[in-house]
């Protein structure tokens, strides 16, 4: 159990992390595209999460030039970053023609598709969590004040993005538990980053601006993609995959609550109300209930 709790408190540093960093991207493409951002913030990550390996292991070079060899790492964390590219991308090339709110909301629906896979996958997820994940969209539909009426091209790319995040997810589930945390996140951030590099050709690069942009860059670099995503591979080893994925929507209200803080959002009532449901899913998820019998 003790086990359990720390991944769960692994998870939520996490999703902190990443509702910091909204403010950090909104604040860093308003000045650099949306593709020299991401590949500047992973490589930042690369960096970063290079050096921690090192200097862990300064007396222990071969051993850390050994580790880095294994090419099961590194097709672990290119499929990995395969699935963060697409999701990634899809999110931003969808925002173009859909509102915020209703972005939020489509791409967080990764919380339903990962138990899906899980039954595809010949796993059955408690009817507690299927319970919580109801509780949980509703939440985000409040959350985010998504309008449906109307389907654009835009809510397509992000169905697919929530998709990839889904498969994001459940490959750190297969695969993380097998790889050094920090090294697995590296090949992930570096996926994205050689991914990322032939769009820069589609925007404006400015060494003036994207300096201007340091402090959000390295945010969302060096913690969000770099400490972050570390921390989800640690929490998903502890942690079922659909559970995880629950905790990991919470990046959405703590994205609101830091609006708030920083950015002087307003949160209106339904928000509010959104982020309580959202909280109390989480926590009816940690209740215990009836496992289903996985099937064969």
């Amino acid at each position: 159990m003790k086990t359990k709790s720390f991944g769960i408190a692994t998870l939520l540093m996490a999703t902190v992390i990443w509702g910091g960093a909204f403010v950090a991207q909104s604040a860093g493409m308003e000045s650099i595209g949306p593709f020299t951002f991401q590949a500047i913030r992973c490589f930042l990550a690369v960096a970063a999460l290079v050096f921690l390996c090192f200097f862990m292991e300064l007396n222990k070079l071969n051993l850390f030039w050994k580790k880095w060899a294994d090419p099961t790492l590194w097709r672990a964390g290119i499929f990995c970053g395969l699935a963060l590219f697409a999701a990634a991308s899809l999110q931003q090339v969808g925002l173009v023609s859909t509102d915020a709110g209703k972005a939020g909301f489509i791409t967080a629906l990764y919380i339903v598709i990962v138990p899906l896979i899980e039954l595809l996958l010949h796993k059955k997820p408690g009817v507690m969590t299927f319970v919580s994940i109801g509780i949980a969209v509703c939440g985000m539909y409040l959350l985010c004040g998504a309008d449906l009426s109307q389907i654009k091209i835009g809510d397509i790319l992000l169905m697919l993005c929530a998709v990839a995040f889904a498969v994001q997810i459940t490959l750190v589930d297969r695969l993380g538990k097998q790889h050094d945390p920090l090294r697995l996140n590296s090949v992930q951030a570096l996926t994205v980053t050689v991914l990322s590099l032939p769009f820069l050709l589609t925007e404006n690069l400015d060494g003036g601006l994207i300096l201007s942009c340091w402090l959000p860059l390295t945010y969302a670099g060096v913690l969000s993609m770099g400490l972050a995503y570390a921390l989800q591979i640690i929490g998903q080893r502890l942690v079922e995959s659909s559970t995880a994925a629950l905790l990991m929507s919470l990046e959405s209200v703590f994205a609101a609550i830091f609006g708030a803080l920083i950015l002087k959002d307003q949160m209106q009532d339904t928000e509010l109300i959104g982020c309580g449901l959202m909280f109390a899913a989480v926590i009816l998820s940690q209740l215990p209930g009836k496992k289903q019998p996985a099937s064969r």
